[in-house]
């Protein structure tokens, strides 16, 4: 087996080593050596992104937040899905995952961050969600592992009471939070429901629509007759 070739590395603000590493045609983001995402593991971070674009992609001027841009495969399917004039933020707090999307990641999805409705904001998402208010259409967080938090402790703060509370206000009426969990996690559909949305879950592979580890993708519909 041939060894992985280092691209690139980083470190994010609570310490942990970021790596890019590469092996044959396979490249991995890696969290203090411990695989946190693979290019051949990305089928439903597309099924977030197809499930939370279903409203918004018949507007004709969606506002679209992602928070988190791996590398690039949501950032794509969304683009993919969405009108000439939506506006879609993108917002990371790692830079350097920002410029391997504009390096060696580019080509994986076709060059997302091209693409003249982006708009990448070098933030915590929790911050780009607190200086919003019923701004967004589709709230898209596939930020970690999603609710049970893996690369950085604190953001598992988006997922608690007050980080859904946030969310909820940040969101148009009508609009979605689409929120990709590597599990199902039973306290975080609980929780969305206390915050009066209207939660579906659905399931995805992470290869292929038949193939790979099923994820869970949560889908938090706010009321235009529920204000937060």
């Amino acid at each position: 087996m041939k060894p992985f070739e280092l691209l690139g590395h980083s470190l994010s603000s609570d310490g942990t080593i970021l790596k890019l590493v590469r092996r044959d045609t396979e490249y991995l983001i890696l969290a203090d050596d411990k695989p946190l995402m693979s290019s051949r593991l990305h089928a439903s971070e597309e099924a977030l992104a197809a499930a939370a674009c279903r409203e918004a992609r018949a507007l004709k001027n969606p506002r679209v937040l992602i928070g988190g841009l791996g590398m690039g495969f949501t950032l794509r399917a969304a683009l993919d899905r969405l009108p000439p004039h939506a506006t879609v933020v993108v917002a990371e707090l790692v830079p350097a995952v920002v410029d391997w999307n504009r390096g060696p990641l580019a080509v994986l999805a076709a060059h997302p961050l091209e693409d003249k409705r982006v708009h990448i904001d070098i933030n915590d998402v929790a911050a780009t969600l607190h200086s919003a208010r019923d701004h967004f259409d589709a709230i898209l967080l596939d930020v970690d592992n999603g609710p049970a938090a893996f690369t950085v402790p604190s953001n598992a703060a988006l997922y608690d009471d007050a980080g859904i509370a946030t969310a909820f206000a940040a969101l148009k009426p009508n609009g979605v939070l689409a929120v990709w969990s590597a599990r199902e996690d039973k306290n975080f559909d609980r929780r969305l429901r206390q915050a009066n949305f209207t939660v579906k879950a659905e399931r995805a592979a992470g290869v292929s629509k038949n193939k790979g580890s099923r994820h869970t993708i949560y889908l938090a519909h706010k009321s235009q007759h529920t204000r937060a």
